[in-house]
């Protein structure tokens, strides 16, 4: 009976890690496509929005790309906020007055709070978001705007392609991570709503835009606005956006930890909201977001599971797999690359994501943001 048990844990917790990445994946891909209906009328005016906190070294090539964008797009009208900068950012958007409008902060007051701000003072009818490191290419505006020729769009997001993942296996898990992300999303979209959106690339109808407090995930909370509003959430998958990858394992662990705990802390915040979704809505937001919050659980539980298991083969078995998989964290941890580095990496990040929620649980959570050093 005890094996049994035992084999049931080991199972369930594998079907758990294995959920969001292959077996909710194969379950969208059975799922009828739900198509859009554009109808012919005027493109709709933009306003693009952006926080920063000490992205002094990105400015340059952000308020190039800015300009670029500007140019192909004449109208587009573009915010910055800045969250109390130590450095120059602040000094080098002020320069470009004629391409930006500036709004300074008090100090620090968070992403969310400075996301309100540019918000309230936009005119555009579709507000686009993204992030002060993050790059367009040069067509993202008008695809973007392309599909809110379909009344049932709400909103629409892009597509985020990292660079820099061959610096280190920090960087290539995260690359791995994103592009099994990015697939999740086409998915979800062909078959009616994605289900939240990320800072780099994402946009909404004005009058679509919430009221939230300053401690939740903008980037969730605005989009997801979008469902709750009736209307579809979709993803442009050539609206294309650029981003450097977190190449640390410190710098990406803390921000694991304070995206989770953010995260949590906004699911408290919608969870009303969420209730009220349609079945299918409900299932995608479980099985891509929930699931993966305890992760790291899923983990001890299999391996206690496996080693209890083995304990009731053999003590000597039992006590070869803990050395052989203590080894190969330690080399892991001792690497930079290779796949053991990369196994190490992935148990960090369900870590670092556990405990984030953890935090979030006990009533902390985050309300600003540092740029990573090792992007």
């Amino acid at each position: 009976m005890a094996d049994i048990i035992l084999s049931l844990i080991l199972l369930g917790s594998l079907i758990g890690l294995a959920w969001p990445f292959l077996l909710y994946p194969l379950i969208l891909r059975a799922l009828p496509t739900k198509g859009e209906h554009p109808v012919a009328g005027p493109t709709p005016t933009a306003s693009l929005l952006f926080c920063a906190y000490n992205e002094g070294a990105a400015m340059p090539e952000k308020l190039d790309n800015l300009a670029m964008l500007k140019g192909r797009y004449p109208g587009l009208e573009i915010w910055a906020f800045d969250d109390g900068s130590s450095d120059d950012t602040a000094a080098q958007i002020m320069a470009r007055g004629d391409l930006v409008s500036l709004v300074r902060g008090p100090g620090r007051s968070g992403k969310a709070h400075g996301m309100k701000q540019l918000a309230a003072r936009a005119r555009g009818d579709v507000l686009i978001f993204t992030d002060a490191n993050v790059l367009l290419d040069g067509e993202a505006v008008e695809r973007l705007l392309a599909r809110y020729a379909d009344p049932a769009v709400g909103g629409v997001l892009g597509s985020l392609h990292y660079l820099g993942d061959g610096e280190s296996a920090t960087a290539a898990v995260g690359s791995l991570y994103w592009r099994i992300e990015e697939m999740l999303k086409d998915e979800e979209s062909r078959t009616g709503n994605v289900l939240g959106a990320d800072g780099s690339i994402f946009s909404i109808r004005r009058d679509l835009y919430p009221d939230f407090p300053d401690t939740v995930l903008d980037d969730l909370t605005v989009s997801m606005a979008v469902v709750f509003a009736g209307r579809r959430l979709v993803k442009a998958k050539d609206v294309i956006a650029r981003e450097r990858l977190v190449a640390a394992r410190g710098d990406e662990y803390r921000r694991k930890v304070r995206i989770a705990a953010r995260a949590w802390h906004t699911h408290g915040h919608l969870r009303p909201q969420l209730r009220r979704m349609g079945a299918l809505d409900r299932f995608k937001y479980a099985s891509r977001k929930m699931v993966r919050w305890f992760g790291a659980l899923f983990l001890l539980s299999g391996g206690l599971a496996a080693m209890a298991l083995a304990w009731r083969i053999a003590p000597w078995l039992a006590l070869a797999l803990l050395a052989a998989g203590g080894g190969a964290v330690l080399a892991g941890v001792l690497m930079r690359r290779g796949p053991l580095a990369a196994i190490v990496d992935i148990v960090i990040a369900y870590v670092a994501t556990l405990q984030g929620v953890a935090r979030a649980m006990r009533g902390n959570t985050f309300a600003v943001w540092n740029p990573a050093k090792s992007r």
